[in-house]
């Protein structure tokens, strides 16, 4: 087991690993839609990529998740045919919000230094097709609050 502190500083190594090795702007929080944003999760024992929603006003989640179910099958044809729709995601917080993610399918720790390059190599795949998506459908998605 790895003390708070080394723990915290294996994952501070793992972003500043993923950002040397795959320098990009990516989208994350800056979708102008308030509340819907792109991340990237490496935990103990999983990685995935997301697109979270949580906008203050649950009606505006649910028009938002509502508009991308409706482009379902566009997304998963075209872009990711792995994702994940969850309209009743929990966070560790225990807060409940709306999430599309693709899960990283092999064993994953962000404690093991071994399993980092290909973990990188799924967020960069998947992260670049979910941006895609985005900008293809934004004005689509950005109506359902519009």
């Amino acid at each position: 087991m790895f003390s708070k502190e080394e723990a915290t500083q294996i994952r501070k190594d793992f972003w500043i690993a993923f950002g040397k090795s795959f320098p990009r702007k990516w989208i994350k929080y800056n979708t102008q839609i308030k509340g819907f944003s792109f991340k990237f999760v490496a935990e103990r024992k999983q990685a995935m990529v997301v697109l979270d929603i949580e906008h203050p006003d649950e009606i505006y989640n649910q028009l938002l998740f509502e508009q991308l179910h409706s482009l379902k099958t566009i997304l998963t044809e075209e872009y990711l045919s792995e994702v994940v729709f969850d309209s009743n995601y929990e966070l560790d917080s225990v807060k409940p919000i709306h999430r599309l993610y693709v899960l990283y399918p092999q064993k994953f720790s962000i404690y093991n230094k071994n399993s980092w390059r290909e973990c990188f190599e799924f967020f960069v795949e998947n992260m670049n097709q979910f941006e895609l998506f985005f900008y293809e459908y934004e004005d689509y998605i950005k109506q359902a609050i519009q």
